[in-house]
């Protein structure tokens, strides 16, 4: 005889044990009941605090409530320490260096062609820029690059690096990066018409970024594809608050931003 089990409750309704996920920083995880679907970057005394690609924040109780992680559910707990958790990386990918204070700036810099591109670069490299004593400025544009290059006279202990928009064989950018790139001063950059395109699309929840007419200012034509209002601050703003970290940059910006690190910290 096969031996039966007095409780005749179908296996799919039985009531599973739901695992514990510590709540680290970074962890993405989803609200059921709200749908908010966000990264957890701070967790306190019974409540966790998500942040979304936008950039909006939303505090959660911790329980009883459950979080959906990668589809099943879970419940998030503190760290065993319990303490606030802390980041264990940066926004670039490197080893987090709690209550690090800031190096004193070297006298090596880099440049970007615009304000996007400088606010683009302190979100995800700022951390590491601080301890490395590196200042970032923007140029409004590359045409005068040759001028300030030679005011600025890179040399050994005051190396410059350059990045620049659209640096393909070729461009006016290429022309003008063979003319001033030396041993001192590295000249690199992507291939995109503008850093916007540097921000992967899914990252924005959109398939690809769209493509503007020639003759058609290429931040105007997107925010109209995308049906966005016809203000190109507030839609870099919407860009910008969506990168979370390096994992949402194109790894041709990656590399070059690197490069650049590296050149300008050598000792």
């Amino acid at each position: 005889m096969r031996p039966y089990s007095a409780d005749l409750t179908p296996p799919w309704k039985k009531k599973q044990p739901v695992p514990e996920v510590p709540a680290e920083p970074g962890l993405v995880v989803e609200e059921p009941e709200t749908g908010f679907c966000g990264a957890v970057i701070r967790c306190e005394a019974g409540t966790v605090t998500l942040e979304d690609r936008f950039g909006k924040h939303r505090v959660f109780p911790l329980e009883p409530r459950g979080f959906l992680l990668e589809g099943r559910v879970v419940t998030l707990v503190r760290t065993a320490t319990g303490a606030p958790v802390r980041p264990t990386r940066t926004a670039s990918g490197s080893v987090a260096v709690p209550g690090a204070r800031a190096r004193v700036a070297r006298a090596g810099r880099i440049y970007v062609e615009g304000r996007h591109d400088a606010e683009l670069v302190e979100k995800v490299w700022g951390d590491d820029l601080r301890i490395e004593g590196v200042v970032v400025e923007y140029l409004e544009g590359v045409d005068d690059l040759p001028a300030i290059v030679a005011e600025f006279a890179p040399g050994p202990d005051a190396r410059l690096g350059v990045l620049v928009d659209h640096l393909v064989p070729g461009s006016k950018e290429s022309r003008i990066a063979a003319e001033v790139a030396d041993e001192f001063a590295l000249v690199v950059g992507h291939p995109y018409i503008d850093i916007w395109q540097a921000v992967k699309p899914a990252a924005l929840g959109i398939s690809e970024w769209p493509r503007v007419p020639r003759g058609q200012d290429w931040k105007t034509g997107v925010c109209r594809a995308l049906r966005w209002p016809d203000n190109t601050g507030a839609a870099w703003q919407r860009i910008l608050g969506s990168v979370r970290s390096y994992r949402d940059l194109e790894p041709e910006l990656l590399g070059s931003v690197e490069r650049l690190i590296d050149h300008v910290t050598v000792p």
